[in-house]
């Protein structure tokens, strides 16, 4: 929706800076399709980059994207 397309550059700058929270965001929003074409390798990449940090939230999605098979091969390691 709207607010989200307007979000996105935002988050986009931000997740660029290096800022873990706008990462996991953008990653959402690349994982749903939300104000972005749904790419589930990027949001894999940028819920990477945010559980590097220590980001809890993308630790777990990340973790679930493994389980799934949501971006990446799956691995029930």
């Amino acid at each position: 929706d709207q607010d989200h397309a307007e979000a996105v550059p935002l988050f986009r700058l931000s997740a660029n800076q290096g800022y873990a929270e706008s990462q996991h965001q953008l990653g959402v929003c690349y994982a749903k399709g939300t104000g972005v074409a749904k790419d589930l390798a990027e949001a894999v990449r940028l819920f990477r980059l945010a559980a590097n940090q220590g980001f809890a939230e993308s630790q777990h999605y990340l973790g679930r994207c493994y389980a799934d098979g949501y971006g990446v091969d799956q691995d029930h390691g």
